[in-house]
């Protein structure tokens, strides 16, 4: 029986931090057997804000060797550069032509990256949804792992599917949604509020994933939390430890009802110290393996390019499919 595909991506915008580890790369280890995974690099989402050209090189040669580092099995898995499989770009400007303005000004990620970059509101920015839309729908995805943040994009995906399916008869898998059992979303060390992010521009708000012992030490230390000095899992009343005890469990595989009972005597000082010694002891081997394919960029590239490849194969049947249905030669 043939597996159902999977597709997902993370941009080369920023480098990785915890909260992609635990809210999606963690999760797709898990998945590598049961599915046909492709996981690429989206350099060009990246495009829609500015970037200095070799850091945005080296940032997506970095996300390949993490990809691995982290578990993902490159003979169980096709990882690849998005910018590499051309049919990415040309299915994207077709399904443009079958998005209405209407759904892309709803988006709210172009609302919000609007208003951080004002002084670089371009066409890209507004049209991604739809160069995601081909991502997901030149591989027939049956699922798409996403957070609740990211429902919007694969929604709109949905409806753009559906709508060319009925245009054309069918052409498209119409992509559900993957929500995985164990994923966690991980918000800022200093602002627990908001979600984790690669471009913060506080430091002390992110966990790298290249980050030394030492610096995920002092980060920790400094975490916001509260002044009751108890370790509950209330995320309404008390975000910061409710995201610290989130980390701690998603690094030391323990429930929030564990977690409340470890420390039902201890401070926020010996739990913030905790919660460091897990996550350096989990990123630990993927720091180890990271350094090491670094310093093999012949093997990486011959990774990408053969899953760049492999990826063509099945992207390029279906551009064929699409371009038929439409009168295109």
């Amino acid at each position: 029986m043939e597996k159902k595909k999977i597709l997902s991506g993370i941009q080369s915008t920023g480098r990785l931090t915890l909260g992609n580890y635990f809210g999606a790369i963690d999760n797709w280890v898990k998945m590598q057997e049961e599915y046909d995974c492709y996981y690429m690099i989206a350099n060009l989402h990246s495009l829609t804000v500015r970037n200095d050209p070799e850091t945005l090189k080296q940032n997506t040669i970095k996300i390949i060797a993490l990809y691995i580092a982290a578990g993902l099995d490159p003979e169980k898995n096709t990882l690849f550069i998005q910018s590499q499989v051309k049919e990415h770009a040309e299915l994207g400007w077709i399904l443009d032509c079958y998005t209405y303005m209407g759904e892309l000004s709803r988006m709210t990620q172009f609302k919000d990256k609007s208003a951080k970059h004002a002084d670089n509101i371009n066409a890209g920015l507004f049209t991604y949804p739809a160069l995601m839309a081909a991502d997901i729908l030149l591989y027939q995805a049956s699922y798409v792992p996403v957070g609740v943040d990211q429902m919007q994009h694969l929604e709109i995906t949905r409806d753009i599917a559906e709508r060319f399916n009925k245009l054309y008869g069918d052409t498209f898998v119409v992509p559900d949604v993957y929500l995985g059992k164990t994923s966690s979303k991980i918000m800022g060390l200093q602002d627990p509020t908001a979600k984790m992010s690669k471009s913060a521009t506080n430091l002390n708000d992110v966990i790298f994933l290249e980050d030394e012992p030492d610096v995920i030490l002092k980060k920790f230390k400094k975490a916001v939390t509260d002044s009751e000095n108890k370790v509950k899992y209330d995320p309404e009343n008390k975000p910061g430890v409710s995201n610290l005890m989130q980390i701690y469990g998603s690094a030391a595989n323990k429930t929030m009802e564990e977690i409340e009972k470890e420390f039902e005597n201890s401070g926020y000082g010996e739990f913030k110290t905790k919660v460091a010694e897990a996550v350096i002891a989990k990123l630990e081997p993927i720091q180890i393996k990271y350094k090491e394919l670094l310093n093999n960029p012949k093997y990486l590239e011959e990774i990408y390019t053969k899953g760049a490849e492999k990826a063509r194969i099945v992207a390029s049947k279906t551009l064929r499919d699409v371009k038929e249905r439409i009168g295109i030669l």
